[in-house]
């Protein structure tokens, strides 16, 4: 058994107590010596995990706590790592605030071992915070929260040849392409789906007024039409 493994095995084993576990009781289970369980148990009380209780005694994780069944390999804490340094450097500084928070709970559940490779990947999201990129992060904060509360937005927009037009819509999702954000949204000036950079949006107000899931108007219908679109230019 790898070692990560029967670290993940221990926290897992501790969840939901209300009495300490001996120490020869996890021995058993693993197939290990007391001193592995104990050499393990301390390795994952200087990680940061919150066990109590001694060799002798028996384990129990601290009152309060709530440590998730997590077990990652190498490869998916990278991944981790990536996608959250991607949120970091492209969405709005309330989802990067949130990734980041989230990886530092998974990483305080790890073993030392996966923490510091999982630090070292070297692909990268440079994060620039000139004027207009804070500006853009906050677009994306105010269109997510849009979303979120089912609120109907005003759009101050100008489509790819300048034309400017104000256009009502409620927002049903953003999706990142890899270099360009969209707005997917159900448009009521168009009577149907359309979709808007917020890099050319000039203004975005909330009406006040929310909006309710209708079929064939709400985010299943959108990726549905989306997805026809797309597979109709193959």
């Amino acid at each position: 058994m790898r070692r990560a493994d029967r670290l993940f095995l221990i926290i897992h084993a501790l969840r939901g107590r209300r009495t300490a576990l001996p120490a020869r009781h996890l021995a058993d289970t693993l197939g290990v010596s007391l001193r592995t369980v104990y050499r393990d148990v301390a390795d994952l009380q200087l990680s940061g995990v919150p066990i109590e209780g001694e060799a002798g005694v028996g384990y129990v994780l601290r009152k309060g706590s709530d440590i998730p069944p997590l077990m990652f390999t190498a490869d998916e804490l990278e991944s981790l790592v990536v996608g959250t340094r991607f949120v970091r450097a492209f969405a709005g500084e309330k989802l990067a605030a949130g990734a980041q928070a989230a990886l530092l709970k998974i990483e305080a559940v790890l073993p030392p071992d996966l923490r510091e490779r999982a630090s070292r990947t070297r692909i990268y999201a440079p994060i620039w915070r000139d004027p207009g990129r804070v500006a853009f992060a906050e677009m994306i904060d105010r269109l997510n929260g849009a979303i979120s509360d089912s609120q109907v937005l005003s759009l101050d927009y100008a489509d790819e040849a300048g034309r400017t037009s104000t256009r009502e819509v409620e927002p049903l999702c953003l999706a990142f392409w890899g270099g360009k954000w969209t707005l997917g949204t159900w448009c009521r000036l168009r009577e149907s789906f359309r979709n808007f950079r917020p890099d050319r949006i000039a203004d975005c107000r909330v009406t006040g007024e929310r909006f309710m899931a209708k079929p064939g108007r709400d985010l299943d219908a959108y990726l549905e039409a989306m997805r026809g679109y797309y597979e109709g230019m193959d």
